[in-house]
């Protein structure tokens, strides 16, 4: 691997999808990822359908640059492998709740014995210092207890989760941040951390970034909520053939786009002469946009914003994105050719490094693919390999 990370070793024992989809981030980057399973595999294997037993689809999209391990912790002979292997890590990853890492001997306490100077990083529902600490936790949870679900109130005239999994998704990049950033204080001190990061404390952060609003300066009588991205009226907007999305934001962004839809002066109204002033009569404004842009096609639209330099664009349904114009032409989704699967697709890294460019490792592994090969490498004889993976 040539990534920034090249060099780098972590030990992923992360489940579901928050953790391993930063431990990918982790190995598009260049780290040496080893995942290490239980006999049962990580949950994901299990999920939708299925050429071979355990790749589920999921899977095959999250654990791509990753060895394989498959090890009973709940055994001594186990215990002691992993424990070997973090003595060669730099990071040592999990997603297990306290309680759990403790019964199973690798709290940071244990881990540090070994390496003392190990990156040692766990996410959890909720932060380990407050009375949710041991509290079980997946993505529809976080989206209800953190406000995500109650936003879609607003448009949806009822509670929903949004239809992506944002809370497991958000927090892992936010985990695989943290985790950089340790290591970076790792590399200037020697000095190696307990790293936690909580999922309810993540989405809370993420949603209140615009929604504290006028609570930020003001905290007994401000209201709560960013009125913009609150108004039912912003969505994609009808045109005569289809559907847009256009966002003018700027005065000069909005001069343009009412000269466009045959408001022209709109702009010198109090209600929408000023950025404020809008934002105060946002159902107003997108109201009439709406109307505006129902007189032309979606292509029509497009040639008049982009001309005008305002934000807009087609919208996109999931089976188009891998021929959408922009998509193809910088390679985004790329097609490698699985052992076990065959020819699959697959999405590469957004981040581009000019001197360490990240790149798409191996394809994600059979279950223990390379356990033998991980254990021989961390110094394991044969028959204390054996003994760590015997049934």
């Amino acid at each position: 691997m040539s990534g920034p990370l090249a060099g780098f070793r972590v030990i992923d024992l992360t489940a579901v999808v928050l953790g391993p989809y930063a431990s990918q981030m982790l190995a598009d980057f260049g780290a040496d990822v080893i995942k290490v399973e239980p006999p049962e595999g990580d949950i994901n294997r299990h999920l939708g359908p299925q050429k071979t037993p355990m790749m589920s689809p999921l899977h095959l999209g999250i654990n791509r640059g990753k060895r394989s391990v498959c090890l009973d912790l709940k055994k001594p002979e186990a215990r002691a492998a992993l424990l070997k292997l973090a003595e060669g890590a730099d990071v040592f990853m999990h997603t297990m709740r306290p309680k759990a890492a403790r019964a199973l001997g690798i709290d940071y306490a244990d881990v540090k014995k070994v390496k003392p100077d190990i990156v040692y990083a766990n996410a959890l529902g909720y932060a380990s210092d407050g009375p949710y600490g041991d509290k079980p936790a997946f993505d529809d949870i976080i989206q209800a207890a953190s406000g995500v679900a109650s936003l879609m109130a607003e448009i949806a005239g009822e509670p929903r989760y949004a239809p992506t999994i944002i809370a497991d998704k958000g927090t892992g990049l936010a985990f695989g941040n943290a985790i950089l950033a340790a290591m970076i204080h790792r590399q200037k001190t020697g000095q190696g951390q307990h790293v936690e990061v909580p999922m309810f404390e993540t989405m809370v952060g993420f949603c209140m970034l615009e929604h504290l609003w006028t609570k930020t300066t003001d905290p007994e009588s401000g209201t709560i909520g960013y009125p913009r991205v609150l108004s039912p009226n912003r969505r994609p907007y009808k045109t005569k053939d289809g559907w847009i999305g256009v966002l003018p934001y700027s005065d000069a962004h909005w001069r343009l786009t009412f000269e466009a839809i045959g408001k022209a002066g709109t702009l010198e109204d109090p209600r929408f002469n000023s950025l404020s002033a809008r934002t105060r009569n946002i159902d107003a404004l997108y109201g009439m946009l709406q109307e505006g842009l129902t007189t032309k096609s979606t292509a029509e639209w497009l040639e008049i914003f982009d001309r005008l330099q305002v934000p807009c664009a087609p919208v996109s349904r999931l089976a188009d994105l891998p021929e959408h114009p922009h998509a193809k032409a910088v390679g985004l989704f790329q097609t490698m050719e699985h052992p076990t699967e065959g020819r699959m697709m697959t999405v590469r890294p957004a981040a581009r490094f000019s001197e360490t460019p990240a790149e798409i490792g191996i394809p994600a592994a059979t279950l223990g693919q390379h356990t033998r090969e991980v254990l021989a490498e961390a110094g394991l004889s044969e028959s204390a390999i054996d003994a760590a993976t015997k049934a």
